[in-house]
């Protein structure tokens, strides 16, 4: 599944493009190209929101000069994790040890035990 991330305005459906995030100690709110993750305590803008956005008094706007470049799409994270977990634990059967016939073999961490007789 690919996506872009959307601006985080209320009713606003176009894909983000700049980053806002607030310097509480300095009154500056910093507006910038679209930060690489998704952070808690920053909002996605679109370009008409990033380029209305007013602070209160007293507060400075820092603006990223030049134009905003849209984000391409990107798959999700999670679904990347799982892709590269799968990657990793697909084995290559030239490098695993021969099982010894009717006996236990082990393998990394997994071992093969042998049927146990049954008690019936």
């Amino acid at each position: 599944m690919r996506y872009t991330r959307r601006c985080s305005r209320i009713g606003c459906d176009a894909a983000a493009v700049a980053t806002l995030t607030y310097v509480y100690a300095q009154s500056t709110a910093v507006v910038g190209p679209l930060a690489t993750s998704v952070e808690p305590h920053s909002y996605d803008l679109c370009p008409a929101h990033a380029g209305r956005l007013t602070v209160p008094r007293g507060w400075e706007v820092v603006r990223h000069e030049g134009e905003f470049v849209p984000a391409l799409p990107y798959g999700d994270d999670l679904e990347a994790l799982a892709d590269a977990v799968r990657e990793a634990a697909r084995p290559n059967r030239s490098d695993l040890p021969p099982i010894p016939p009717g006996g236990t073999g082990r393998r990394g961490h997994l071992r093969v035990v042998p049927d146990a007789p049954s008690l019936s």
